[in-house]
């Protein structure tokens, strides 16, 4: 059997065109905000149209069938991967369980996050470390079955089907959320090392330290139930 089929150029091709239209969209969405913002983007773009584009179709195509015994056009594409990896072909229960979860919350978070970049909500890194985390688990619970039971479905004798396939295209799903987590959690940090959060926390307590003061008992403190207990007393 060749190692390179016109389905896989199909395939690979396929994926070449979604990352380089999920460039140009990241690049016009993000045209007033920084070149880190703009890739993000893009990502989430591609991302989005993975899911509900490729992993949608399997989904429809294992609820309906199976991916073994389709003919329609994005079958082919899902049968030279079930070539790395033979639970896709046969509507597997928890693969199709994860890609319905991927393909209705991680796509929907996708689009939620975009919007949230491009709108400046104040929401953006919670959802954007929700997605994250939900990547990384699907990613997880894809293999980790599949490895306890001896990775029977999971071809690895072809380097094509190892490397590119079951490694490559699945670790990119490991690597830039791990990124992206990373970059919320600087931003966060960067937030509260800041100036203005200094100066508010600062007045805060100001306003709490007052408002002890006036009211008699402390509000943080832990001899606030005596305080009280001295004004039940009075």
């Amino acid at each position: 059997m060749a190692l390179l089929t016109l389905t896989t150029f199909v395939s690979l091709a396929v994926t070449a065109v979604y990352a380089i239209a999920s460039v140009a969209a990241g690049s016009r969405l993000g045209k007033r905000l920084p070149p880190v913002e703009k890739w993000i983007l893009a990502w989430l773009v591609f991302d989005a149209l993975i899911h509900f584009t490729l992993e949608g179709s399997f989904v429809y195509l294992s609820l309906t069938g199976t991916v073994a015994n389709s003919t329609h056009l994005t079958a082919a594409l899902w049968k030279e991967y079930g070539k790395a990896d033979s639970r896709w072909l046969h509507s597997d229960p928890t693969i199709v369980s994860l890609e319905i979860l991927t393909v209705f919350v991680d796509g929907a978070l996708c689009l939620l996050l975009i919007h949230a970049i491009t709108a400046r909500k104040f929401y953006r890194h919670y959802v954007q470390l929700v997605l994250c985390v939900c990547e990384l688990y699907g990613g997880w619970m894809t293999f980790c079955p599949e490895w306890l039971t001896g990775s029977k479905a999971l071809v690895t004798d072809n380097a094509l089907y190892k490397w590119v396939y079951l490694f490559f295209f699945n670790m990119i799903w490991v690597v830039v959320p791990v990124v992206l987590m990373y970059h919320t959690w600087a931003e966060l940090r960067e937030y509260g090392l800041s100036p203005e959060y200094r100066r508010g926390r600062k007045r805060d307590s100001s306003h709490h330290r007052d408002a002890s003061r006036g009211s008699g008992y402390n509000l943080g403190g832990s001899s606030s139930r005596y305080n009280l207990r001295s004004q039940k007393d009075k």
